[in-house]
């Protein structure tokens, strides 16, 4: 949704005015209410993406697993993962 907003000097019009007119004109065409509404909007993820984040996930889950049946960790942590014994 792309509005452009145009607006042309009359006459003796001064820049203060066609500024007011151009404002005027943007607020009417609600162009700032829909760019501010998408403004943070991601794309969704393909299923792809998606598929490789669950396997990472996953991986990451055996993984910790395995190293916890091993000793090699202390404890899980859920602000900075797990710790590794030394």
């Amino acid at each position: 949704m792309v509005i452009n907003v145009e607006i042309a000097k009359n006459g003796a019009e001064n820049s203060l005015s066609l500024i007011r007119r151009f404002t005027k004109a943007v607020r009417e065409t609600n162009v700032l209410k829909h760019v501010r509404a998408v403004r943070y909007q991601t794309r969704r993820q393909s299923k792809c993406a998606r598929k490789k984040i669950a396997l990472k996930r996953i991986i990451g889950k055996l993984e910790f697993e395995r190293l916890f049946k091993l000793g090699k960790v202390v404890e899980k942590s859920k602000k900075f993962g797990f710790k590794i014994k030394k």
